[in-house]
């Protein structure tokens, strides 16, 4: 979709803003207090279960931000979200109404936790309105909507960074360490899966919202483990991709639930080094583990994906990894609010959204056209 268009008032907006920031500036300076330890506001686009389930008790955590505001189709629920996180009213929006955010100060942040494919809407939604954005991964539902996305904040200088909330877990904090300082050599193969079964039709299972199956919705774990794990400078570079890769869809055991994306595949991936990872996802069945072995040594991760509760071996026994924190999310939405105070780029940017879109088209592709062997080029 076309970016949308700018209010008129949007200029007489801003130098207002800059002069409030001004002020603000300077009074704080009198008081002693640094700008930087202003809480940021946060409103989530979208109330689903992941909004409710984890983002919810991560904003109560957060120490450098927090919830003002929403954005949701339901009227009633954002009225609700108000009364139990202390927001007013006037910071409930509608899908439609989200260029208004541009009249309220006390955003900073949108969220953006929609389905995939309204993601590109929404954060560009945001962006035209002048808000830094997280969204969630994956990023979009085709490498043209994140180049769109990218396009939007471009334009008006705002932030923009993908839910990658295993990027700040202490666990994969220690696998990019290893891959850094090579205490077991360079990872050369990564293997494992993530899969859980799927039952009855829901958005995720429908091409038109989620772009895919689980690729898009759970293997997209495994596809950053592994970069994490190949990627010997060990600081998670956002375009560091795989040269080449091959997958197979497995065969349907359930065609009628399953119509238009996959119930689960393999694929394997190559590095330029030389490393592999070879890994599957799936919507039918169980899996949670991650390996990335090398030539004095390997490092286990089982559960690897959880919101908590993962579990490291290594062939030299327990590592010496930091307590997990009590949100995973909270550690990443905190982690962002920092990047905008300080002025910095998100470790998790859009830019590496990108890159793990181009590597599923990639995937994609190589089942179109029968496993062949398919360059990936970010």
């Amino acid at each position: 979709m076309p970016p949308l268009p700018l209010p008129a008032s949007r200029r007489a907006f801003l130098e207002s803003l800059a002069a409030g920031s001004v002020a603000w500036l300077l009074s704080a300076r009198a008081r002693g207090q640094a700008p930087a330890e202003r809480k940021l506001g946060i409103a989530l686009c979208g109330l689903g279960n992941y909004a409710r389930g984890q983002l919810a008790p991560a904003l109560r955590l957060t120490q450098h931000c927090e919830l003002r505001g929403v954005i949701t189709g339901s009227r009633e629920k954002g009225q609700a979200w108000a009364r139990e996180f202390g927001f007013p009213e006037k910071h409930i929006y509608s899908y439609a109404t989200m260029a208004r955010l541009i009249d309220n100060p006390a955003i900073d942040i949108v969220y953006v936790v929609t389905p995939n494919s309204l993601h590109a809407e929404h954060t560009s939604a945001a962006a035209w309105a002048g808000k830094h954005v997280i969204c969630e991964k994956p990023m979009a539902n085709s490498v043209a909507d994140c180049n769109a996305m990218l396009a939007a904040c471009r334009a008006n200088r705002v932030k923009l960074s993908i839910g990658y909330r295993l990027q700040f877990e202490p666990h994969y904090r220690e696998l990019k360490r290893l891959a850094r300082e090579q205490d077991f050599g360079p990872f050369r193969k990564m293997t494992g899966g993530l899969a859980f079964t799927i039952r009855q039709r829901v958005w995720r299972i429908e091409k038109a919202m989620a772009g895919g199956g689980p690729l898009m919705d759970i293997g997209i774990y495994c596809l950053q483990a592994a970069c994490m794990a190949a990627d010997t400078s060990g600081e998670a570079h956002p375009t560091f991709a795989p040269v080449a890769v091959q997958a197979r869809e497995h065969p349907k055991q359930r065609p009628d639930l399953f119509r238009d994306v996959e119930e689960g595949l393999d694929w394997r991936m190559e590095f330029a080094n030389g490393a592999t990872g070879e890994f599957t996802t799936s919507y039918n069945g169980g899996m949670d583990k991650f390996r990335a072995e090398a030539e004095k040594g390997w490092y286990e991760l089982a559960p690897a994906f959880q919101y908590g509760g993962l579990k490291v071996t290594t062939s030299k026994g327990p590592p010496g990894v930091g307590m997990p924190p009590p949100s995973q999310q909270a550690v990443q939405i905190d982690d962002f609010a920092r990047c905008v105070k300080e002025g910095r780029e998100s470790p998790v940017s859009g830019e590496m959204g990108r890159r793990d879109m181009v590597i599923i088209e990639a995937i994609y592709r190589s089942i179109a056209q029968g496993g062949r062997r398919v360059e990936v080029k970010v």
